[in-house]
């Protein structure tokens, strides 16, 4: 039996930057040390983005998830292309 998980969801932060990384490692390091594992849960994209330019993202234990090109527009918008260009 592997170790039990304690899960942070971050779906209410405000802003992502080196600091908020370095407050989830040193959060992640501290969790280890008593046993259990990190999961992050709903990271907003801004953050997601930064843990997968530092090389963080399994690191930190954050779960997977839909990327954000996947997340349907709460409004119902499509992007708009030129006729002939293929579907993205």
């Amino acid at each position: 039996m592997g170790p039990r998980a304690i899960f942070c969801d971050l779906g209410e932060l405000a802003e992502a930057d080196a600091a908020t990384i370095d407050a989830l490692a040193r959060l992640q390091l501290a969790v280890r040390r008593r046993g259990f594992e990190l999961r992050l849960l709903r990271a907003p994209t801004e953050l997601v983005c930064l843990l997968e330019l530092t090389g963080l993202t399994e690191v930190l234990g954050l779960e997977p998830g839909r990327e954000p090109e996947e997340r349907k527009d709460p409004l119902g918008r499509e992007e708009e292309r030129e006729l002939g260009d293929p579907p993205a």
